[in-house]
């Protein structure tokens, strides 16, 4: 490819399908071409501003998507602009007990380019932020221009045919997508997990102080205004259009107003509007991962308006109070807008970072926060004062079995094999003796029915005082701290109490603070914001275990007891869920002891020991690997 400078004829722009297809027409002066792109690309360019075209040798005619590089002149050299950004990353979710590798995800970080792209974004929306009164995309019907706002994709009710994606309701026009696509997943893994959204930085920002006192255009007061003008604000064109053209068609004069909105915009700052992670993947560490490769995106290709060098990021978001992600990108607390949201900002050039902590040296406010929003709130449990010690503890089950239930044929049958009447004694425990020290991960593997479910009763029957034979051994005796509190989860004998309230409601009540309450549904694999809205009925019977595991641990327990935990959920996000579980245990101090025949649970939850239950006694593995 050779480049040479041609002319820009005109962005050529379908509205109901710019997101994922728009067209470029160009000229040498001799010949014009029509280049195909994304309109949310070719939008930015007006007519006859010269740009850098190279066209590929075998490139079809007309040019397709592959066959042309695109480059806009700016100063000291050229900024690329198609093909799309991308960048490939490996992220390693890593132990911290050994730093060893637990979870590898491959992720291709690239911008929305394709139909396809926007449908995962519509999926990421409507698990995260939709509801009945709140719809998140507005699809069209090419044949007939139908219109229609809904949360999947609807069928046309003229012609009955699926309609096409024509917007992501609440962006604007000059938004831009990032998507996280992960590479080598499995069947059943979805192919994008995660997505960011770029704007323009805010027309106006206002700061409320705590006493309440209100600080106009705080951003000027920190910043160049020119790093923050001329942005995006098509509602200040509107009204200027409107004075002059008081008759004419609202929606004419919205429309010509975003265009003159972004003919002008070329500011020096961005905006993250919105992130979303997949529901299965929040807590792997992939939110401060795509924050972090957005921030590259946004300073190599100017994003969104591809104008002038980007030298500052901001971003206004609500969740930046529960979920530290922003803040382990980088990104610093500066204020509160007028509105009562937080304000975060990321220097993108060591003059922005250098007025950031100014501001936090000097601001009185700034100087008690020191730039930091998210407070962690789950405190660290009271520690076992001892160890958990079982002396010569024994346990046998006893079942009689004999011919009185079945039918007479069937008795017959079994009597021919000499089976009449059957005294079954099973040792499931000979003389234990078992050590568990205070803050120990401990996992039971064997084979079912070896006793690795009655060595968790036995330990909840001394823990709670139950006396009942399920939970008390036949011979020696279980030693427990007395300052033990103990919480069990043994499905369908030992669970957590819940009633009918909705799952965040219930947590919070047991925590007595939305912020531990959101860290314990993190850390369990409920991160969907729209699951904690849920009652017990609302749940599949995997998310209800997870919930009962939240509830557990909002008991603030020293000593948890799991029983097959991660049962009914998939191997990958078992995974996930039990890495979650044991991180929080290991950070809360708690010792627990957790039975599971599955290898990626025990792989995840990097124990301390792992025992094998089997044939009336336990012994440790060489290696919990």
């Amino acid at each position: 490819m050779i480049p040479g400078e041609v002319r820009v004829v005109a962005p050529i722009i379908e509205r109901w399908r710019y997101r994922w297809f728009g067209r470029l027409a160009v000229s040498d002066g001799t010949h014009e071409l029509v280049l195909p792109m994304t309109g949310s690309v070719a939008q930015w360019f007006q007519p006859d501003e010269r740009v850098l075209l190279a066209l590929a040798s075998d490139a079809s005619d007309p040019p397709d998507f592959q066959d042309f590089q695109l480059w806009r002149p700016v100063e000291h050299g050229l900024l690329p602009v198609w093909p799309l950004w991308q960048e490939e990353v490996r992220y390693e979710r890593r132990s911290p007990l050994t730093g060893a590798p637990l979870a590898t995800y491959r992720l291709l970080f690239r911008e929305a380019a394709r139909e396809t792209d926007f449908l995962a974004i519509v999926e990421l929306e409507e698990s995260h932020y939709a509801s009945e009164h709140e719809k998140v995309a507005r699809w069209t019907c090419p044949e007939d221009g139908t219109i229609l706002d809904a949360n999947t994709r609807p069928l046309c009710p003229a012609c009955h045919r699926p309609m096409r994606f024509s917007e992501i309701l609440g962006s604007t026009r000059a938004s831009r997508f990032l998507v996280a696509e992960l590479l080598d997943r499995q069947s059943y893994e979805p192919a994008i997990v995660g997505y960011v959204r770029i704007d323009p930085p805010l027309p106006i920002m206002h700061r409320r102080l705590p006493d309440g006192t209100l600080v106009r255009h705080i951003r000027r007061l920190v910043f160049p205004a020119d790093w923050l003008e001329p942005t995006y604000w098509p509602e200040r064109h509107v009204r200027l259009l409107r004075e002059r053209e008081p008759y004419r068609d609202p929606d004419e004069l919205w429309a010509l107003a975003e265009e003159q909105a972004l003919a002008q915009c070329d500011t020096q700052a961005a905006r993250i509007a919105r992130v979303v992670i997949h529901p299965d993947y929040r807590g792997e560490g992939l939110g401060h991962t795509l924050v972090s490769t957005a921030l590259r995106w946004i300073s190599e290709r100017r994003i969104p308006e591809m104008r002038r060098p980007k030298v500052l990021v901001e971003t206004v978001a609500m969740m930046a109070r529960y979920d530290p992600f922003f803040e382990r990108a980088g990104f610093r607390y500066l204020w509160d807008t007028a509105s009562g949201r937080p304000v975060l900002f990321f220097g993108l050039t060591p003059d922005a970072q250098t007025r950031i902590e100014q501001f936090i040296a000097t601001d009185p406010v700034a100087r008690q926060h020191r730039g930091q929003l998210y407070r962690p709130a789950l405190r660290t449990a009271e520690s076992l004062a001892a160890p958990i010690r079982f002396h010569h503890v024994r346990k046998v089950y006893r079942r009689t079995l004999d011919l009185h239930r079945l039918a007479p044929e069937l008795q017959a049958v079994l009597r021919a094999f000499g089976v009449e009447r059957r005294v079954i004694e099973t040792v499931v425990l000979r003389r234990l003796d078992l050590t568990i020290e205070p803050g120990e991960l401990i996992v039971l593997v064997g084979a079912s029915g070896t006793g690795k479910t009655t060595l968790l009763r036995l330990l909840w029957g001394a823990a709670s005082g139950k006396r009942s034979p399920r939970f008390t051994p036949d011979g020696g005796r279980i030693e427990l701290p007395v300052n033990t509190t103990a919480a069990a989860f043994l499905p369908g004998e030992v669970e957590p109490a819940w009633g009918r309230e909705p799952l965040l409601q219930r947590i919070v009540a047991a925590t007595g603070d939305a912020v531990a309450a959101m860290e314990l549904l993190n850390a369990v694999g409920l991160s969907d914001a729209v699951l904690w809205r849920a009652r017990p009925h609302e749940l599949s019977t995997g998310q209800r275990e997870r919930a009962r595991l939240a509830l557990l641990l909002a008991e603030s327990p020293n000593l948890v007891l799991l029983d097959e935990f991660a049962a009914h959920l998939d191997p990958a996000l078992a995974g996930r869920v039990a890495r979650k579980v044991g991180t929080l245990l290991r950070r809360l101090a708690i010792t627990a002891v957790i039975a599971t025949h599955r290898p990626e649970v025990v792989s995840a939850l990097q124990p301390d020991r792992l025992l094998v239950v089997g044939y009336g006694g336990v012994v440790e593995a060489s290696s919990p690997q």
